[in-house]
């Protein structure tokens, strides 16, 4: 039983063949794949999109969705092996993914970092509990990647821009008050180095480098394709000669569980938003971000408003691409 957790233990020709089929569900055709059958979608955060287009892609292939919130309307779960419950947890992952499983075709799960110790979110505890429980395939609809989020940003790039190989992608990080998930910018290092891009990673300092397992992803990915990936801290040598400006925030890894002494760092980079100024440097560059975006903290009116922007045909595509994967992996627990 194959399920979606990252992109990394998918081919890019595994990933071509979904983008793929996402473009024919997008262009009208029709699939009822999930007749007759349900989906449990645990989300352990909030969610507009995912949540939306999960839900509504479910009902266009045929299925039912069953949306779940543990510590909500479902009760509180406990992820720990060998844990003695006498706390919040009213039921163990064990029981859940094994109960679920007899009910439901397929488990989409939305569990973000706990954002206190690193060394253990980084491990990805929920999901893999949950997949290592079920008995049938697991998505990941967001937890310390996004690769659902990948796939519709490949899908928005390959729609306005054509084939990607060599094309420059630039992932720009940018000023939030809040320290945020490092996921999307993880999974947007992977998925354009898997897809030929030369990746530039623009960060204010070393202290916002991502995760090493990701940074090396990329780098092996672009080395195989005979591309490029570097790491820099200047705004202007990023922006030119890029092709594709995505823009994300995220909280400085060093500081992991200690977030009032990373603020005053955070706080001295306001000047990272995407403006029209920098968009400016590139050679008609197109720009996006995976939603929701504060404006004029993180990006300009002037950029999102842009033709340049292609943020809401990479929301959009979620919908197109999160139903191309439940088809396979329907198809492929069926075979």
């Amino acid at each position: 039983m194959r399920h979606f957790l990252t992109t990394m233990d998918w081919s890019r020709g595994e990933l071509q063949a979904l983008l793929d089929d996402a473009k024919r569900l997008k262009a009208g055709a029709v699939a009822d794949d999930l007749q007759g059958r349900a989906v449990a979608l645990l989300f352990f955060n909030s969610s507009l999109r995912t949540r939306t287009s999960f839900d509504i892609g479910v009902r266009q292939l045929g299925g039912h969705a069953v949306i779940l919130e543990p510590g909500k309307g479902a009760w509180p779960i406990g992820f720990e092996p060998a844990m003695v419950m006498d706390g919040e947890e009213e039921e163990h992952i064990a029981e859940v993914a094994r109960v679920l499983s007899r009910y439901a075709d397929l488990i989409g799960v939305r569990a973000f970092p706990q954002f206190v110790d690193w060394q253990k979110d980084r491990k990805d505890h929920v999901i893999r509990s949950v997949a290592e429980y079920a008995s049938v395939p697991v998505i990941n609809m967001e937890t310390i990647t996004h690769p659902c989020q990948e796939l519709a940003l490949m899908l928005a790039m390959q729609e306005h821009m054509g084939p990607v190989d060599g094309k420059r992608f630039v992932l720009t990080w940018t000023y939030h008050p809040k320290p945020l998930n490092t996921a999307v910018a993880n999974s947007a290092l992977l998925i354009a180095s898997k897809f030929g891009m030369d990746v530039t990673l623009l960060c204010p300092n070393e202290q916002y480098l991502l995760d090493e397992r990701y940074m090396a992803a990329a780098r092996e990915a672009t080395t195989e394709a005979g591309r490029s990936f570097e790491v820099v801290h200047d705004i202007e040598s990023a922006y030119r000669g890029a092709d594709m400006v995505y823009a994300k925030s995220w909280g400085a890894i060093p500081y992991f569980g200690r977030w009032d002494e990373e603020k005053p760092m955070r706080d001295a980079h306001k000047h990272f938003m995407v403006d029209e100024t920098k968009m400016k440097l590139t050679p008609s560059a197109r720009f996006s971000h995976c939603l929701p975006v504060r404006r004029n903290v993180k990006v300009s009116d002037g950029v999102l408003d842009s033709e340049a922007c292609i943020a809401i045909d990479e929301a959009e595509n979620r919908l197109h691409v999160q139903k191309a994967i439940m088809r396979r992996l329907i198809a492929q627990a069926g075979s």
